[in-house]
């Protein structure tokens, strides 16, 4: 099969035939279809997360369609009691398989699995044609999305979802960055009755002109303190100078969730902006039930992705896209024709 592969950490991805893989016990074989670009993958190209698997198939956005069913012939997940078969469209996300057995698992905490792996970074992606998956860590996508426009919500929607979980019911709602995650979340925060506060780089009056054509309060730049005091405020932007900015914004009780899974150091800050019951915390990864939850409400909203599509050959062009800021939207690689 073709598959763009990174073989040293900074490099360009090579296209090249590899051995199509087999599914052992557990696991689905499945046709790619598409795949999204995040910016993970720029992370792990980049060296800026810990240890990948070196050959690596980068991608952890997938759509596709079982081609094979390993032993046993019928799955079934613990969290959502899901089956497949041959022909079935399924979603692999980031979460790609937990031991089951460390304390984290067995309290509902997969998500901080201690031998964990996760697809495109410890387990070969979607960068390819066909890939192989635990069964358990997958799922059915909903009918209303086309496998272009579904894909962005399996890291992107899917993370920043339970980055949104975690504000509780907070009314007013600081986003701290606008691109892909923040987008799709703002579509539920909205439907949900949020008021929206978005804070975007100082000048970048097109994205806050957009934020609040979606239905934003406020919108304007992250030197900015908003017109209220924020109940929450979700970081997504990978950038420590936020946390501190985002802290300054907050009435008593509030909550900053660093919504990435890297960010650049964070500046000291005075004691008294973290006072009166203030919380910082971080997001690491995704559960099942998170992905359960979220494919239930995003049709309902709907949740609306904006999307530019690459011939998988061209993951270089949309990985470099990416990095420059000049995508239209989620860059999805097309896998099969």
């Amino acid at each position: 099969m073709r598959a763009m592969v990174l073989d040293k950490l900074g490099q360009p991805l090579q296209l090249r035939d590899v051995p199509k893989p087999r599914p052992e016990k557990g696991q689905l074989l499945v046709r790619i279809s598409a795949c999204a670009v995040c910016r993970t993958d720029l992370h792990v190209v980049d060296g800026e997360l810990p240890n990948p698997k070196q050959p690596l198939i980068l991608g952890h956005q997938i759509v596709g369609r079982v081609e094979e069913v390993g032993e046993p012939a019928n799955f079934k997940s613990e969290i959502s009691n899901q089956k497949f078969a041959t022909g079935d469209r399924v979603g692999i996300p980031w979460l790609g398989w937990t031991d089951g057995e460390c304390a984290y698992c067995q309290s509902n905490r997969e998500n901080l699995c201690d031998n964990a792996r996760f697809t495109g970074y410890t387990i070969d992606g979607g960068y390819a044609e066909f890939t192989v998956a635990d069964a358990r860590f997958c799922f059915h996508l909903p009918d209303l999305y086309d496998d272009v426009a579904v894909a962005p919500l399996l890291c992107a929607g899917l993370v920043g979802y339970r980055s949104y979980r975690k504000t509780g019911n907070a009314r007013r709602l600081g986003l701290y960055g606008f691109g892909n995650a923040a987008h799709l979340i703002a579509q539920i925060a909205l439907y949900e009755g949020r008021d929206l506060f978005v804070f975007t780089r100082p000048g970048d009056s097109l994205t806050q002109q957009a934020a609040k054509e979606l239905g934003a309060v406020w919108a304007g730049g992250s030197d900015e303190m908003p017109p209220e005091k924020l109940d929450a405020a979700i970081i997504f932007a990978s950038v420590g100078s936020l946390v501190p900015a985002a802290l300054r914004a907050l009435a008593k009780g509030g909550i900053v969730v660093c919504g990435g899974i890297h960010m650049s150091d964070i500046p000291s800050f005075p004691y008294v902006d973290l006072w009166k019951e203030r919380v910082i915390t971080s997001v690491a990864n995704l559960t099942r039930r998170d992905g359960e939850e979220f494919f239930e409400i995003a049709p309902r909203v709907p949740v609306k992705t904006k999307t530019e599509t690459f011939p998988m050959e061209q993951a270089n062009t949309a990985l470099e896209k990416f990095r420059a800021g000049k995508l239209k939207g989620t860059a999805v690689l097309m896998i099969a024709e």
